[in-house]
């Protein structure tokens, strides 16, 4: 059964169809690249998919679960969108860090969160903090930053920044990890520490949609590769389909510009 399934999704803002019909599924353990040209709606809809903005039309099933159903729409809870919000960890370009708070204290701060919408921070709250504590030095271990995490964001360079975002979206443990282009406001030595971390998160089959302008990347990293333009999918199939056997001319388009 698929992880993810996305039917039919539309955003509009005023008069403006940013996102048309918008329909793919996903398999757990799958990397799936979403690319396209600025303004093609990639954003958007990962915003959708995290609640931060609200479909116009469609349906977002995760695990079978049925998130948003515009037939079925009504007015929902601050409490009712966390919790939707708990199936998908979105990784920003700007690394959105609280900057008076530690890389330790990002991550905690999602572990917190966690724990209290799982109901148990209530029940022995001097033992969840230290099991948090211990999650949060656990991931920052694993992001190579062991070393940083007492240091504030001021304190750390782009890519350790995004590091510390990638610690904090994996805190949430999340069904699916998003990712909106991550290293866009990295320059290009950065942008492989990044880039390598993501890797690494792709061979262990973290489930992952990650919006990047990194076409090698895109192709190398993700079974699933989806082409969008002006708010619709152009092209969607396997990086080999899309890259290497394009079949719609706005995809060659789109591909000819790297390739040059």
């Amino acid at each position: 059964m698929a992880i993810l399934e996305v039917e039919h999704v539309q955003k509009v803002f005023g008069k403006t169809e940013v996102l048309h019909d918008i329909s793919f599924s996903m398999e757990k353990g799958m990397t799936l690249s979403l690319i396209g040209s600025s303004g093609s709606g990639k954003t958007t809809l990962l915003r959708c998919l995290n609640f931060l903005e609200t479909p116009t039309a469609g349906r977002i099933i995760v695990n079978g679960e049925t998130l948003f159903d515009s037939a079925q729409v009504s007015q929902k809870t601050d409490h009712e969108l966390r919790k939707k919000r708990l199936h998908f960890g979105l990784v920003f370009q700007s690394f959105n860090l609280f900057p008076q708070y530690t890389a330790l204290q990002n991550v905690t701060l999602a572990c917190e969160l966690l724990a209290k919408e799982k109901k148990a921070w209530h029940t022995d709250r001097k033992r969840i903090q230290q099991e948090i504590k211990e999650k949060a030095n656990g991931l920052l271990t694993q992001m190579g930053l062991a070393d940083r995490t007492g240091n504030y964001p001021y304190q750390l360079s782009g890519g350790q920044c995004q590091r510390v975002a990638i610690a904090r979206a994996l805190a949430l443990e999340p069904d699916i990890l998003c990712f909106d282009e991550p290293t866009s406001a990295l320059d290009p030595e950065l942008t492989g520490e990044v880039l390598r971390v993501i890797r690494s998160l792709a061979e262990r089959k973290m489930t992952m949609i990650i919006v990047t302008h990194e076409m090698a990347f895109a192709k190398d990293v993700a079974q699933q590769v989806v082409f969008m333009d002006r708010g619709e999918i152009c092209e969607m199939g396997t990086p080999e389909q899309v890259f290497c056997y394009p079949q719609k001319e706005r995809t060659k388009q789109f591909l000819a510009g790297y390739h040059q």
